[in-house]
């Protein structure tokens, strides 16, 4: 089955099993749509779990699930990846992408030099930010904005980019 990632444990909440979200999606009120969710933990074993209430504070989702029943539990959790099936994702619209399928984008600059390969996707609150490893090994730091962001091509699996003065 293949798997979307809507989010990643960062920590727990209370002493009750609630685990606290920061979600990897741009509508976090999806997660009021769920009835289940797989989490793969920091040492690769996924499990299921049903989903029992969402409430939000501040960036972040918080989860209650019914197999969670203690702080401890919850504490396992931690670094997970909350994933849901590819089905159950929700549509998307022009311009907008999968975290996952941006991740190992060949980035090209504006005037088509390469410049490395996407490798992660940072969640700030206000934009998302691209993460491209460049060929030296260093990081680029890449806000996702139209003034940086020139072209993503999922075909072709790669992305134009206008590096901002100061960036590099």
């Amino acid at each position: 089955m293949e798997y979307m990632y809507i989010g990643r444990v960062a920590n727990t909440h209370g002493v009750k099993g609630v685990i606290k979200v920061l979600p990897t999606t741009d509508d976090p009120k999806r997660f009021e749509l769920l009835k289940k969710v797989t989490i793969e933990d920091a040492r690769g074993k996924e499990a299921d779990y049903t989903v029992v209430k969402v409430k939000y504070l501040h960036q972040f989702v918080l989860l209650e699930l019914k197999e969670v029943i203690d702080m401890n539990m919850a504490e396992s959790l931690k670094q997970g990846i909350i994933k849901i099936p590819k089905e159950e994702a929700l549509p998307l619209e022009t311009d907008e992408y999968y975290v996952q399928d941006l991740i190992g984008l060949k980035v090209y600059d504006h005037l088509d030099a390469y410049l490395g390969t996407l490798k992660d996707v940072l969640f700030t609150g206000s934009n998302e930010v691209y993460v491209v490893t460049l060929e030296s090994g260093k990081e680029l730091l890449l806000p996702a904005i139209k003034d940086c962001i020139l072209n993503v091509d999922m075909a072709d699996q790669r992305m134009k980019v206008y590096v901002m003065e100061g960036l590099m």
